[in-house]
C-alpha cells in the first residue's frame, strides 16, 4: 500500500488522575488519520492491532497505562 500521499496523523490525549497528590498518567488514547483506498482498512486495521507490541513506549508502560487506538479512515 503506497504511503506517499496517505496523509497519516497521529492525536493522542493522556487522561490524568489524582492519586494521593500525585498526577498519574492512567491512560492513553490515540486516534490516527489516514486517507487511504477503503481496499486497504482490513490492513490498516490489522497494523494498529498490532503496532503497540513494537512500541517502545508502549511496551514500557504496558501494565501501568491503558492504551486504546482508534482509526479514523477518509476514503479516497
Amino acid at each position: 500500500m503506497p504511503l506517499e500521499d496517505a496523509g497519516l496523523t497521529a492525536v493522542s490525549i493522556g487522561e490524568i488522575e489524582t492519586e494521593g497528590k500525585v498526577l498519574v498518567i492512567k491512560r492513553i488514547k490515540t486516534t490516527f488519520t489516514m486517507t487511504a483506498a477503503e481496499e486497504h482498512r482490513e490492513t490498516i486495521e490489522r497494523v494498529l492491532g498490532v503496532y503497540a507490541d513494537n512500541c517502545p513506549v508502549a511496551r514500557s508502560v504496558k501494565g501501568s497505562i491503558e492504551i486504546s487506538s482508534h482509526l479514523d479512515l477518509e476514503t479516497a
